[in-house]
């Protein structure tokens, strides 16, 4: 009789190591890995598509690609701020299905800095009960005397391109 052994398909807190995007969203800071973001652009002109979720503010034209743009504050469940000079689009890039890219411009209120950050300053997400999904977290991170939540592109971008379930996505 074998056994079978189980492993968990979230990624393991060493193999998160690594450099990372941070970004602010209100008060709160969060970050994406490095690899993700393919850039960084000023708040520009969006044009709205009928019928898409709130947080879909519409599309951009980035040099010949139509780019949706999926605001982040509204995404989370924060209220909807004004633009200010430090709103920008970060541009990223994942795969969603075999041989298959997605660009995505994810609205922060502004982006800090490119860190590094350590397994040894990392926490799996906190546990939050049944009905908040957290798929979207990969871990807390205690950086700079501040907790960082370390976000899933993959999961945030390709979750928005799918009907959301009922309660908080993230």
């Amino acid at each position: 009789m074998s056994t079978a052994t189980y492993e968990s398909k979230e990624p393991k807190l060493e193999n998160l190591a690594g450099k990372y995007l941070t970004f602010r969203l209100a008060n709160e800071w969060y970050a994406i890995p490095v690899l993700d973001v393919r850039e960084i652009i000023r708040h520009t002109d969006i044009t709205p598509v009928p019928q898409m979720p709130p947080h879909v503010k519409g599309v951009i034209n980035l040099r010949g690609k139509i780019i949706p743009i999926s605001d982040l504050r509204l995404r989370f469940g924060m209220p909807e701020t004004e633009v200010t000079d430090l709103t920008c689009i970060i541009v990223v890039q994942v795969s969603a299905a075999a041989h298959q890219t997605v660009l995505m411009g994810l609205i922060v209120d502004a982006v800090e800095a490119v860190v590094q950050i350590h397994a040894r300053d990392l926490e799996p997400p906190p546990e939050f009960g049944s009905g908040l999904l957290t798929d979207g977290l990969l871990a807390m991170a205690k950086f700079d005397k501040r907790v960082v939540t370390l976000l899933d592109t993959r999961r945030i971008v390709v979750d928005q391109l799918a009907p959301a379930p009922s309660g908080l996505t993230l």
